[in-house]
């Protein structure tokens, strides 16, 4: 009865290196989550995952997370981490999109 209905926003998981990089490389996964929220998308952000869990359990929380978005956006050097190169695999055998932050900033789900 006269309800609005709501539109659904996208729902993007942030996808790059982190091992070995100084703060972890947190700063660019909170500098991207800003600008696609920004945007209008949703994200999952793994720089939120609690600390001092093993690889092993960031990928299997980061797994899990891929299977409940729309999309993937990856940051730059994702090619080089194993963690986000598994990620990546997943989404694709999912048949979700994955593409740069600038990607969806500048083409968004059309492209």
């Amino acid at each position: 009865m006269g309800a609005q209905r709501r539109e659904r926003r996208v729902k993007l998981y942030v996808a790059g290196p982190m091992t070995g990089l100084p703060e972890f490389n947190y700063p660019a996964f909170f500098e991207a989550e800003k600008r696609l929220q920004k945007f209008g998308y949703e994200t999952v952000n793994p720089a939120r995952q609690e600390d001092g869990l093993s690889w092993a359990d960031y990928m299997r929380l980061g797994v899990g997370d891929v299977l409940t978005v729309d999309g993937v956006a990856v940051l730059d050097g994702w090619e080089q981490s194993r963690g986000a190169r598994l990620e990546v695999h997943v989404a694709i055998e999912l048949g979700l999109p994955v593409r740069s932050v600038k990607a969806w900033l500048t083409e968004g789900m059309a492209a």
